[in-house]
């Protein structure tokens, strides 16, 4: 329990660090894109060891379908500490993974008072989950959406080759 308040205390320091050196600099249109790239490239380092380190002793995945269902139950828990709510896909390498209580967003109020800044809270996570991919041979583009508090859907499309 208290691993997971050092945890969204951090990344919600790491997000305010990031914004406020930029808005620092001036020029508000290039800071929300580079905040964003900064947090996601973070995230993006962080996947990727974390998915050596649960992939260890874990034999080879067969398909894309199977490593998505490996993020979503072994990948989810291991970082947020529970499994992704529901995950869809189209069979043709576009996945919706939605968690209905998504832990880097819990600290919000549940309102639509701050719908518009929770996409900044979600870039690391983007990162996260596109790191992991790339890791297992997955090149991918990773977006977040939250369209009510404090649940979110994030969609992963597979770049085929």
């Amino acid at each position: 329990m208290a691993d997971d308040v050092l945890f969204e205390f951090l990344h919600m320091e790491m997000v305010s660090h990031i914004y406020k050196d930029q808005a620092s600099r001036g020029e508000m249109d290039k800071d929300r894109a580079t905040c964003v790239s900064t947090l996601e490239g973070m995230g993006f380092r962080v996947g990727q060891g974390l998915i050596e380190r649960f992939t260890k002793d874990s034999p080879s995945f067969k398909d894309d379908l199977d490593v998505m269902k490996f993020i979503c139950k072994d990948f989810w828990i291991n970082v947020f500490r529970k499994q992704i709510d529901n995950l869809r896909t189209n069979h043709q390498g576009t996945y919706v993974l939605q968690d209905n209580k998504f832990a880097l967003l819990t600290q919000f109020s549940n309102g639509k008072q701050y719908l518009e800044e929770a996409p900044k809270y979600l870039a690391y996570s983007c990162g996260l989950v596109r790191g992991a991919l790339s890791n297992l041979g997955m090149d991918c583009v990773v977006t977040a959406e939250v369209s009510l508090m404090p649940s979110c859907k994030f969609q992963v499309v597979i770049q085929k080759i």
